[in-house]
């Protein structure tokens, strides 16, 4: 096996970890910095360290990815299709990063996988896709949606009868730690998906058998997520934090918590690589709605959901054309 196609494809999902770290570091620290309980600077480094300590609390998403959703491919062919997945991937990553939209990039990388190996010939484990991809992806928002209502719900009831400014005020120093748990879980969920496409690099240039993640894999995916988030995502930061609608503290720490606890489950209980910007984003709308229904923009939030449709079968076609030209030009 060509040497130099494996270190592409790793140094292509390196990249990717990178982008995705930028392109989501709003998911766990948007509430947090748009209600003023945490400074942008000192929100996105406490990000970066809980992403890099949450990338190695498990591994059952890893395995999901590597073993799930596709047929591991061989030869070069499969090295061509999972280049060309990760750049399906990075290139909706950067597109929904110019416009501000918070998108998944855990489904850019999942349409990209199932578009270039659909574009190489190689067989898409349906029932792997339906059951750990598209069910979640339907489902994880309506929980999150529900339970940051019911949450935000709770917290307006236990404290009915405390003094709002101080209540606020507690609220800042509570969503200190709720940001923390997002952005660990946010590790936990987004490092492992990079690091099951480095297994199955390893896997077909026959350096690895089996599917044991080696501890340098864990530690490179960690710190580009990190390096990723601590570039921070400015652009998407703004619609998250502010444009859904304008968060108080509360509604941030119902969010965040609400979100982070989902993820853990999905994490832990079902090994499904559910995407972190889904749950966040539909947890905000929940928690907001409490205010009042026509406090949340819906308008935005509908074009966010839109875009959470176009994500894998955009970057399953940029996969597929990025295939199909570079099988051309290397065979």
């Amino acid at each position: 096996m060509d040497m130099a196609a494996l270190i592409a494809v790793v140094g292509v999902a390196f990249f990717f970890t990178y982008t995705n770290g930028f392109h989501d570091s709003a998911n766990a620290i948007a509430t947090s910095v748009s209600t003023r309980a945490l400074t942008p600077r000192a929100a996105l480094a406490m990000a970066a360290v809980m992403n890099l300590a949450g990338a190695f609390l498990g591994t059952g998403v890893a395995k999901t990815v590597s073993e799930g959703l596709i047929e591991t491919p061989s030869g070069s062919q499969g090295m061509t299709i999972l280049f060309a997945a990760l750049v399906g991937a990075i290139a909706w990553n950067l597109i929904t990063w110019y416009f501000g939209l918070p998108s998944s990039s855990s489904h850019a990388l999942f349409g990209g996988m199932v578009g270039a190996a659909l574009a190489g010939g190689t067989e898409v484990i349906w029932s792997g896709v339906v059951d750990k991809i598209v069910i979640p992806m339907i489902v994880s928002p309506v929980v999150g949606l529900v339970a940051g209502f019911l949450v935000m719900l709770a917290i307006l009831w236990i404290f009915r009868r405390a003094n709002p400014h101080k209540a606020k005020r507690n609220f800042r120093v509570a969503q200190t730690a709720s940001a923390a748990a997002m952005a660990l879980a946010h590790g936990l969920q987004d490092a492992q998906k990079t690091m099951g496409i480095v297994v199955m690099a390893l896997t077909i240039s026959g350096h690895q058998h089996g599917s044991e993640i080696p501890i340098w894999v864990k530690i490179s995916c960690a710190t580009m997520l990190s390096l990723g988030t601590y570039a921070g995502g400015w652009r998407i930061m703004r619609t998250l934090g502010r444009k859904i609608i304008e968060l108080d503290p509360p509604q941030g720490f119902a969010a965040e918590a609400t979100a982070a606890t989902i993820m853990y489950i999905t994490s832990f209980v079902f090994k499904a690589p559910i995407s972190t910007t889904h749950v966040i984003t539909s947890a905000i709308m929940g928690a907001g709605a409490t205010k009042r229904v026509r406090a949340v923009r819906w308008g935005v939030a509908k074009n966010i959901v839109l875009g959470w449709f176009y994500t894998m079968p955009a970057a399953a076609l940029v996969a597929a054309i990025c295939y199909w030209i570079t099988h051309a030009i290397f065979g």
